[in-house]
């Protein structure tokens, strides 16, 4: 186990290296992934924009209210597994989870991104909220994170894995995770049609990478090769329409619970949920 002030110090170094030379490193298709989410997270050019050109970049905004259900999941799992631990919010935008997670009580929370406008954001934040003695958030390779062997008790990844690539992810989080960490992902799932056109007609949403590698439960079955999957778990059949409907958004909860018991129709569901424990040595 790490101690929190040698950890604090491994951390500090990684913070050291310059825009510049942390930049240069990045392939082409990383330097995209940064430039979108540095754009993605730009509070102040979201505040600038007319309204047809926010719906162009931010239309799907909109679907996320009828998230309670995965939210509360999330909520619920960070409370429990954070408290006393190092948490690492993994590829964290602008950090609401870390927050979360150190108001739990988590020893040090961590943030690392790809984008320096995303962890600037998440510093600014967490001395809102008050947290900032415990929670770090730095600029980091998602795929090359550099963090210590083993110095990671928790980690989320919401809505991240689908810009990476999981043949770096999985073992890179594996060499970070100790000995019993445990992960939680949340994740889009890539079966249903009708969404997978959404996609596909709002291309300013999303990077190419992001479209392509939405993920399957292939990917899962990737993820059994460095970890203990459990706990798969599948979120909103019909609570997307809740735009639609804002009222009915109960009723279709009450559908999303019945629907996540039926193999098929589950896979119809927009995210998925699973964890992944690291295997005993």
């Amino acid at each position: 186990m790490w101690d929190l002030e040698d950890l604090k110090t491994k951390l500090s170094e990684v913070e050291k290296i310059t825009n510049a030379q942390w930049i240069i490193g990045l392939d082409g298709r990383k330097k995209k992934e940064l430039e979108f989410h540095d754009r993605d997270r730009d509070r102040s050019r979201k505040e600038s924009l007319d309204d047809d050109s926010y719906r162009k970049f931010y239309g799907n905004r909109k679907y996320y209210d009828g998230t309670v259900l995965s939210r509360t999941h999330v909520d619920n799992w960070i409370k429990v597994k954070a408290k006393d631990k190092v948490f690492l919010d993994y590829a964290c935008g602008d950090g609401v989870n870390a927050i979360k997670a150190a108001k739990a009580g988590a020893k040090l929370a961590i943030g690392i991104d790809i984008s320096r406008l995303s962890v600037e954001n998440a510093k600014r934040d967490a001395e809102k909220e008050g947290v900032q003695d415990n929670t770090y958030f730095l600029q980091a390779d998602a795929e090359n994170t550099k963090l210590p062997d083993n110095s990671i008790d928790v980690v989320l990844c919401n809505g991240m894995l689908h810009h990476l690539d999981l043949s770096y992810v999985f073992p890179e989080l594996r060499r970070i995770m100790s000995k019993e960490g445990q992960l939680l992902a949340v994740e889009a799932l890539n079966y249903n049609p009708l969404i997978k056109l959404y996609r596909y007609l709002t291309p300013l949403m999303r990077t190419e990478w992001e479209k392509k590698h939405i993920l399957s439960l292939a990917d899962v079955r990737f993820a059994k090769k460095f970890f203990d999957v459990q706990d798969i778990c599948y979120w909103h059949v019909t609570s997307i329409l809740t735009p639609y409907c804002r009222s009915l958004l109960p009723v279709w909860n009450a559908f999303d619970k019945v629907f996540a018991k039926i193999p098929l129709i589950r896979q119809l569901a927009w995210i998925f949920t699973f964890e992944l424990h690291r295997k005993v040595d």
